[in-house]
């Protein structure tokens, strides 16, 4: 029996705290996949680190590295995250909610970061992730592997995305990609400070668009679009307004891609091959974790907890394990993201 030729696809991951860890499961069980090949990937925050842990794992020794390097990433995160003040009440662990808003530590975190900022409380400027992060990731394997990675991050002084590319792939780059603004102080590189991503692009997709062969682009979304009841407690708004910041590049690139696909079917624009011009159409799809995520609040996504991290990472598997069991054979032959549906009004 012929071995079926592999598929190749990019990756494009949201980013979104520990909730980066439902990316952790699709990437897991994607990489099972003996019929998909990765080329690409884009990240952004949690996303970025999954990247980066990801291509490093590749790099190193292929898909099962790759799978052994995500789960001991995660699993010295949560190691780290025992050491937060910040933690579930015995009332949410009684009715097995994931949630940390009733803690007081993070009450009185809410309610300080108004007024107080981490050039305040944080003058050290310790982040022990970037510890974690250089612990697993090999960077200058990144960078000679032939799988092409893209991180983004925020400039601070100009609001743009700024995407690090594959031969800048660093440490510092991923850092600047996860830097909230309300939890650690801007990351500068060569004189420029960033902040997360998430603002400006979340995830990037143009640099797969342009500089990556694989006609397939995967997103992996944790961030959901819709809601379909209206918020009303401080709450619930602030995780709409979180939402919807944290989506808001994704739908615009979504909508530039959709447009000039459509210019290339119709002719207006020469299709070139890759590297003349950036003018192609590629096939999108999406494994989201949008329904399994949305019952959590916007607290949880600083819950390192190795139940709720392992939770999360089922609910990943269980995500995309649906996805190819659905779309294995659209891969390679036609979008499965309704991009009309998706950017309906």
């Amino acid at each position: 029996m012929a071995r079926r030729t592999a598929k190749g696809i990019s990756l494009a991951l949201q980013g979104g705290g520990a909730h980066g860890a439902f990316t952790w499961g699709v990437l897991d069980r994607l990489l099972q996949e003996d019929g998909l090949v990765v080329s690409g990937i884009s990240g952004t925050s949690a996303g970025a680190m999954n990247a980066v842990v990801l291509a490093s794992g590749l790099a190193k020794g292929g898909p099962e590295e790759a799978r052994s390097a995500l789960s001991q990433f995660w699993r010295d995160v949560s190691r780290e995250g025992h050491l937060s003040p910040i933690q579930r009440s015995a009332f949410d662990r009684l009715l097995g909610s994931w949630s940390l808003a009733k803690n007081p530590a993070y009450l009185a975190f809410e309610v300080a970061s108004r007024f107080l900022s981490p050039y305040d409380f944080n003058p050290l400027n310790i982040n022990p992730l970037k510890d974690i992060l250089t612990a697993h990731v090999d960077f200058e394997a990144i960078r000679a592997s032939d799988v092409q990675v893209f991180v983004s991050a925020t400039n601070v002084r100009t609001g743009r995305a700024r995407i690090f590319g594959h031969d800048e792939m660093s440490a510092e780059a991923v850092m600047a990609s996860a830097c909230l603004p309300q939890l650690f102080q801007a990351v500068e590189i060569d004189g420029v400070p960033y902040w997360d991503g998430g603002y400006m692009g979340n995830p990037p997709l143009f640099p797969l668009y342009e500089k990556v062969e694989a006609e397939d682009i995967v997103l992996v979304q944790i961030n959901p679009v819709l809601r379909e009841e209206t918020p009303r407690t401080a709450a619930e708004i602030q995780n709409r307004i979180n939402e919807i910041t944290f989506n808001a590049s994704l739908l615009a690139q979504l909508r530039a891609i959709d447009y000039m696909g459509r210019l290339v079917e119709g002719g207006l624009l020469k299709r070139k091959l890759l590297g003349d011009s950036s003018f192609r159409r590629v096939r999108l799809h999406r494994i989201g974790g949008e329904d399994q995520l949305a019952g959590f609040d916007l607290s949880s996504k600083l819950n390192p907890e190795w139940a709720f991290l392992q939770h999360l990472r089922d609910l990943g598997r269980e995500s995309a394990d649906a996805f190819l069991a659905a779309h294995m054979g659209d891969i390679g032959t036609r979008s499965t993201l309704d991009l009309k549906l998706e950017l309906a009004d």
